[in-house]
């Protein structure tokens, strides 16, 4: 069984309950407009809808043409159907970064990769219309971390996993730097096309600096008034409640990282099955080539059935490297993900949980001049309401990325699983005719 056919057509079983709630039982994050109070019942939004499956939904494209269920022509063309919507606002760009060739360094301390990461732009902040700086995985580290500190409000994209079972994966392997290429370019992308980081300043020095180590060597940054207010938790006091409409967000990453980490474990558990197969048909196959020079009646067909084996073996061994190549790292990242929605929203519980602290404290003094709200209150009520705004437009857009990459990975995962079943059809009918042929009689 394929990993693609554990996660969808081909079998009546459905996934394991990983949570004792469905996405679809869950109300829209945003279902709540900004307008209404903290307290207002959330509404689902028409616009925005959770997932559903195939099998509640009409099939068709974004653009409302409905999709042809029937077998496609060609294994091809079921990709070809789907029209993405990516790179429509292209020409309203004007900040685009791709990450490739990555070169191995050995030292005499340590063996490392870099990237390439290549730079072309026509804002104004920017010298030079284009870069190409070689970047190592720290250095994207770095820049994460600086993210998060100076633009505490936002959602910054997760980094691929920095650290590999030794003996289990070989960090230095073409696949594995391959993977994490395509993750580091991913990352980058998508800080390129946010509204705010993509104009952060250690962004700017990440694309055009080129010795990075300098700005490092600088020490930890001052940071913002924002940053400062979210490091200070309120000791003694503790949030009281989310408002609704948040709450309704970190329920639903609660479920829906609960969701794919059980699909994660699944398809990984498919994957290694489909190897342990892949091993046996690899002995099997040749088990009638030896036939064959014992049978002189037998030899074609033996040999054809050998052949027919070997192609499988092919097919299934390029299905499970694209289901560990280019599925299983999409899942990953929207695990990481989610996760780091969570740490947002628990900063902007921080801050709410100050704000509501130094409001009972000046609750307690407004004896003396009840009408006089302090500044720092109207600041921190400030900061909340940025947290709040920044938060539902990158839950927002993060919900967006995610329906296209989705739809995009399922389409593909289903595209692959055609292509194995149709080559597989194709070796097995190609023997027909031999096992069809009757001897001749003399």
């Amino acid at each position: 069984m394929s990993a693609a056919g554990g996660g969808g057509a081909g079998t009546s079983k459905a996934l394991p309950s990983s949570g004792p709630k469905s996405l679809r039982d869950m109300p829209h994050p945003l279902a709540a407009s900004s307008s209404e109070e903290a307290g207002a019942e959330l509404t689902p939004s028409p616009d925005f809808q959770l997932p559903r499956s195939l099998a509640d939904k009409d099939l068709s494209l974004p653009n409302g043409t409905p999709v042809d269920t029937s077998s496609p022509a060609s294994s091809s063309s079921l990709l070809n159907r789907l029209q993405l919507d990516d790179d429509l606002d292209g020409e309203m760009r004007d900040l685009f970064v791709t990450v490739d060739d990555p070169k191995k360094h050995v030292c005499t301390m340590e063996t490392y990769i870099t990237y390439r990461v290549t730079t072309k732009t026509t804002r104004a902040e920017f010298d030079l219309p284009e870069y190409s700086m070689r970047r190592r995985y720290q250095d994207f580290d770095w820049l994460r971390n600086k993210l998060e500190e100076s633009q505490p409000t936002h959602l910054i994209p997760p980094l691929p996993e920095k650290f590999v079972v030794k003996g289990v994966v070989d960090r230095f392997s073409e696949e594995f730097v391959e993977t994490r290429r395509k993750a580091l370019d991913k990352f980058l992308k998508r800080i390129a096309d946010h509204p705010v980081l993509s104009f952060n300043e250690h962004f700017h020095v990440f694309l055009t600096a080129k010795d990075l180590n300098a700005y490092k060597k600088q020490g930890v940054a001052l940071l913002s008034k924002m940053g400062e207010s979210v490091k200070y938790v309120t000791g003694s006091y503790k949030l009281r409640s989310r408002p609704l409409e948040f709450a309704a967000i970190g329920d639903y990453l609660d479920t829906f990282s609960l969701k794919l980490g059980t699909i994660d474990r699944i398809a990984q558990r498919i994957i290694k099955e489909e190897v342990e197969y892949l091993v046996e048909l690899r002995e099997y196959g040749p088990v009638y080539s030896t036939w064959s020079g014992l049978e002189r009646e037998l030899s074609e067909p033996l040999e054809g059935v050998s052949a027919c084996i070997g192609n499988c073996c092919t097919a299934l061994e390029e299905l499970s490297e694209d289901m560990t190549e280019d599925f299983l790292p999409v899942l990953r990242e929207y695990i990481l993900y989610a996760e780091s929605m969570k740490n947002v929203l628990k900063k902007r519980d921080q801050v709410q949980a100050e704000y509501e602290a130094k409001l009972e404290a000046v609750a307690l003094k407004r004896e003396d001049r009840p009408k006089v709200v302090p500044t720092d209150v109207e600041k921190c009520q400030d900061r909340v309401e940025c947290f709040n705004a920044d938060l539902k437009a990158d839950m927002e857009r993060w919900q967006n990325n995610k329906r296209q990459d989705f739809r995009q990975l399922l389409m593909g995962m289903a595209d692959k699983n055609i292509q194995y079943y149709e080559k597989c059809l194709t070796a097995w009918e190609s023997i027909i005719p031999l096992l069809q042929e009757k001897p001749e009689t003399k």
